[in-house]
Order: C-alpha cells, then structure tokens, then sequence
C-alpha cells in the first residue's frame, strides 16, 4: 500500500492493513479514509454556486428504481435555524455552521405524481418508507463526499428527529416527508478528527455473516480506542442511570446508548404523519 494511504488505514483503524494486493496513492482514497466529521467552523459563507453544485452532486446519488423519494430543505431563514439551535442546545456548530440542510425521505411527491397521471399509489407502505430513507441517505452521502472533496467539513445531525413535532411544522413538512437528518455544513475552523473504526473484520463478511470473533475483537477494539479515544465522564451516555467511570470503552458507550429506549414515540408519528407501515 501506499506510505500515505498506509498512514491513513492506521489512523482509521489503529491497525495495520491485512497483506494482499493494495491499490497505488490516490488522493480521494487518502481523504476518504482521513476524513473526520466537522463540529467547528470558519463563519465564511459558503458560495452559491458551490452550494448549488454540492446539491446537484446529491441529486446525483443512486436511488431505489429512480423513484427519488427524497427533498433536502435549505434552511436559510435564521430565525428558523436559531429556532432548530435552540432545540439542539448540546450541539452548538449547528447554529454556527454557515449551511444548514435536512434530509427529508419524501413519499408525498410521487403520491402526487400518480395522482396527476390518474393512477392509484399502492404502496404506501413500509418497504417504501425504506426506500424513501435509504434514498435520502444517499443523497446526503453523495453531499458530503463532494463538500468534503471541495475543502468543507460537514456534521450529520440525527437529533432532528428527537424533535420531529416541532422541526415538521417550523419546515411544512406535508404528510408523507419526514426529516431524516440535518447536516451542517461549512469551511472548517480545525482539522476534524479521526474516529477509530471497528476493524474490517468484525464489518467485512466473505459470503455468509460469522460474527464469532466479536467478543474477542470486540474487547481489543476497545482497547486501542481507549488509548487513543478516552470517553470522559461529561461525555458518557446516560449518566443518571450508570453512573461515570474513569474507563468507559467505546462497547460501554454503546450499551449505556442502547440499554435505553429512544424516539419511543416515532413510529407513532409516521402512521399520524401519512406513512402507512404496515
């Protein structure tokens, strides 16, 4: 492998990379496997026709049939992005961030679009509901990609949804669309850092899904990413529960995340929101 994409394998999973075949120096290989999400940013504005360009870049995502069931929400009025701030108080750059933007699975547009050619639309249902999020997933990828390739940082922001009562309306976010996740967007004020990831081997499957070597990979994991990453006590997840420990690995951080229900009341406002899941 190359000495730089060598570097950046190392930093992104703590290990080296596995013998075999390994491609030349590329540079959007090397970004990728650098790139880090964005929580600090210049106050430069981002330029119009850049953003346009990113946002055609999005549209540009695969997308399930070429049905298209996303819409991304430009959210440009500041008194609407200080109102979605004041939701998110913990996560100060999504009002700093010059660009704001919300990732909306869209079922409503092509309701429409049999209604206008005089067909009935049979499927709203949950495999579309799939599709649709799948197809607004894609697109913010393809987003950040390009913005990342363009010198900017971004930062996904998957707590719109802890406040989808508020942020659907502030929006008019019509039944049938639902917003995904939020992404700020902008020139960053640092490098962003490298989050370890869990090794290949415990991601990376050669024809049939073996998860046996996950508690032993698991626990080395942990390891190495608490020598690099420590988790400290403000940062640890449901503190009120489980207390702070001086040692909180990244499989501790997890089980406080999951061992709690979250967004209880989702899948409740679909079915009120025009999304029919069964």
């Amino acid at each position: 492998m190359d000495s730089r994409l060598n570097e950046r394998w190392v930093e992104r999973f703590g290990l080296a990379p596995q013998d075999g075949a390994q491609p030349d120096g590329d540079e959007v290989l090397a970004r990728m496997l650098s790139r880090g999400t964005c929580r600090k940013f210049r106050a430069d504005a981002v330029p119009e026709a850049l953003l346009q360009t990113l946002l055609a870049c999005a549209q540009s995502a695969p997308s399930k049939s070429d049905l298209q069931q996303y819409s991304i929400v430009v959210v440009q009025d500041g008194a609407a992005r200080g109102q979605i701030a004041s939701w998110l108080p913990a996560m100060p750059w999504v009002a700093a961030a010059p660009v704001f933007l919300v990732f909306c699975a869209d079922t409503r547009r092509n309701q429409r679009v049999c209604e206008i050619r005089g067909r009935p639309h049979a499927n709203n249902n949950l495999d579309t509901f799939l599709n649709a999020t799948v197809d607004a997933a894609l697109a913010m990828g393809a987003f950040i990609t390009a913005a990342e390739g363009a010198g900017l940082g971004c930062c996904p922001i998957s707590y719109v949804r802890n406040h989808l009562e508020e942020i659907t309306p502030l929006l008019a976010l019509p039944p049938g669309v639902f917003p995904v996740a939020g992404l700020c967007v902008g020139y960053p004020a640092e490098r962003a850092p490298v989050s370890m990831r869990l090794p290949p081997s415990l991601v990376i499957h050669r024809d049939r899904y073996d998860d046996r070597p996950l508690e032993d990979e698991l626990d080395a994991y942990d390891r190495r990413r608490h020598a690099r990453e420590p988790i400290p006590p403000e940062k640890q997840k449901n503190a009120r529960s489980y207390g702070t420990t001086a040692t909180c690995t990244w499989s501790d951080q997890v089980s406080r995340q999951l061992s709690l229900p979250e967004r209880a009341e989702f899948r409740a406002f679909l079915q009120r929101h025009g999304f029919d899941l069964a």
